[in-house]
C-alpha cells in the first residue's frame, strides 16, 4: 500500500512532468465517449481478451478428448488368397485354379470398465480445465480491476491538480491588488508566483499518469480507441462496513477455483489408478473366419468351404502393468498434498488481503472525520491572516502544502483501499467488496 501511494503521490511525479508535451497534453481536452462503469467494463473484458478466449478454446480441446476416449476398439478385417497352382496333367500355369480364400474379422474386447475410466479421466480433466479456465479469470479480473482503480484515482488526482491550480490563481489575483495597493512586497508576489510552477507541474504529471492508466486499461480490454476517447466512472470511496473474517474464509473455501481444481486433481487421479489397475487385466481377441477352397484335388467336392471361431488371450505373466499402478497410486497422494498447499494458501491470501482492507480502513477513519476538514480549515484561516498581515508568507506556504499533501495522501489511500478490495475479492474467488 504504501509503496503504492508513493508511486502515485505528486512529489514523486516531477521526473515525469516534461513527458506531457511528447504524449499531447493538450488531448486531455479532446471529445470523449460516455464513460464506461466498471459492469461495463468486464462485459467488455469477459468478450475481447484474447487471453481468455484462448482459454474458453482449451477447453474445447479437452471436450474433444473426451470423444476419444470413449470410442471402442476398431474390429480388424483380414483378406487373404492362398493355393495358385499348375493344373494337373496340362503342365500349364493356371493362377486361379486353385484358389484358397479367407475372409477373418478380429475384435478386442476390453474388459473391466476401462472405457469407461477413460472417459471418466477425460471428463476430469475437462472439469479441471474449466476450473483453471476460472482461476485465469479471476486472476485478469483483478489486473483489470487494478487498473480501473488506477484510472479513477488518476482522475480524482488530476481533479485535486486542477482544484489547486485555480485556487491558487485565485490567491495570485488577490495578490496582485494588495501590490497595487501596497499591501505585500513584490518579493512576496514573486515567491507567490513562483510557487505556481509546483502546481503545473502537478498538473501536468497527473495528466501523464491518467493517460497512462487508460492506455493500460484499454490493453487489458484489447481494444483501439483512442485515449482521449476512452473514460470509465465509478465511485472512488470506501466503506467500513467490511463481513467477518471467518465468513470471507467461507467464502473462499466455497468459491476458490484453484482449490476446486486441486480437488478435482484428487478424484481425477483416483480415477487414473482404477484404470492402471483395470489395463493390468487381460484383454482377449475374439475372431471368426471364413474360407473358400476351390481346389479340384479334392475327388469328393469340387469346392469346400468353412467357418472358425477362435480366442487370443495374452498371458501377463511379467507384464501386469506395475509401474502405472504404483504411479497412479502416488500421483494420489501428491495431489493431496497440492490440495493441501493450496489451502493453505487460500487461508493466506484471504488473511493478508483482509489485513490489508482492515489497516486503509482504519486508516481513512481520522481523514474522514477530521484531517480533511482539518487541512482546509487551516488553510483558509491561514490565507485570511496572511492578507490581513497576521501571519507570514512562510506561514501561508507551509499551510498550503499541508493541505495539498493530506489531500493527495487521502486520494492514495482510497487508491489503497480499492485495490486491497479488489485482492480480497480475488483472495476469496468472488466479489466480497463492490
Amino acid at each position: 500500500m504504501r509503496s503504492r501511494a508513493a508511486r502515485l503521490g505528486l512529489w514523486k511525479f516531477l521526473p515525469a512532468a516534461g513527458c506531457a508535451v511528447l504524449l499531447g497534453a493538450s488531448g486531455m481536452h479532446a471529445q470523449t465517449t460516455t464513460p464506461l462503469t466498471w459492469a461495463q467494463v468486464q462485459q467488455r473484458f469477459e468478450q475481447n481478451n484474447p487471453t481468455l478466449q484462448a482459454g474458453e478454446t482449451g477447453i474445447g480441446e479437452f471436450r474433444a478428448e473426451e470423444i476419444s476416449a470413449h470410442l471402442r476398439p476398431n474390429p480388424e478385417l483380414t483378406l487373404s488368397e492362398d493355393g495358385t497352382q499348375i493344373a494337373p496333367n496340362k503342365g500349364v500355369w493356371t493362377p486361379l485354379a486353385g484358389t484358397f480364400e479367407v475372409a477373418q474379422v478380429s475384435y478386442l474386447h476390453e474388459r473391466d470398465h476401462k472405457r469407461e475410466l477413460r472417459l471418466k479421466s477425460a471428463q476430469a480433466g475437462t472439469a479441471i480445465a474449466i476450473s483453471d479456465q476460472a482461476d485465469l479469470q479471476r486472476t485478469l479480473l483483478f489486473n483489470l480491476r487494478t487498473a480501473f482503480v488506477d484510472t479513477l484515482e488518476a482522475k480524482a488526482v488530476l481533479q485535486l491538480a486542477q482544484d489547486n491550480l485555480a485556487y491558487w490563481d485565485r490567491v495570485l489575483g488577490i495578490s496582485r491588488d494588495r501590490l497595487r495597493v501596497g499591501d505585500i512586497s513584490g518579493l512576496d508576489l514573486d515567491r507567490l508566483e513562483l510557487q505556481r510552477v509546483q502546481f503545473e507541474s502537478d498538473l501536468q504529471t497527473s495528466e501523464v499518469n491518467l493517460r497512462t492508466a487508460k492506455i493500460q486499461l484499454l490493453e487489458l480490454l484489447n481494444e483501439r480507441t483512442p485515449v482521449d476517447q476512452f473514460d470509465v466512472t465509478g465511485p472512488f470511496d470506501s466503506t467500513d462496513q467490511l463481513p467477518s473474517l471467518d465468513d470471507v474464509r467461507n467464502m473462499a473455501l466455497a468459491n476458490r477455483p484453484d482449490l476446486r481444481a486441486a480437488l478435482q486433481s484428487v478424484e481425477q487421479a483416483q480415477v487414473n489408478h482404477r484404470l492402471a489397475i483395470a489395463d493390468g487385466s487381460t484383454d482377449p481377441t475374439f475372431s471368426a473366419w471364413y474360407t473358400h477352397n476351390a481346389s479340384t484335388n479334392n475327388l469328393n467336392t469340387t469346392e469346400l468351404q468353412t467357418l472358425g471361431i477362435s480366442v487370443n488371450v495374452p498371458l501377463r505373466i511379467f507384464d501386469r502393468n506395475q509401474g502405472e499402478k504404483l504411479r497412479t497410486q502416488l500421483d494420489i497422494t501428491k495431489n493431496q498434498q497440492l490440495l493441501d498447499a493450496t489451502r493453505a494458501q487460500v487461508f493466506g491470501d484471504v488473511d493478508s488481503s483482509y489485513a490489508e482492507v482492515t489497516s486503509d480502513v482504519a486508516l481513512l477513519g481520522p481523514y474522514k472525520q477530521t484531517y480533511l476538514a482539518q487541512a482546509d480549515r487551516v488553510r483558509e484561516t491561514v490565507r485570511l491572516s496572511y492578507e490581513r498581515g497576521s501571519a507570514s508568507l512562510l506561514d501561508f506556504l507551509s499551510a498550503e502544502s499541508d493541505y495539498r499533501n493530506i489531500r493527495l495522501s487521502y486520494l492514495n489511500l482510497i487508491g489503497s483501499y480499492l485495490t486491497a478490495a479488489a485482492q480480497l475479492n480475488m483472495a476469496v474467488g468472488r466479489e466480497v467488496l463492490q
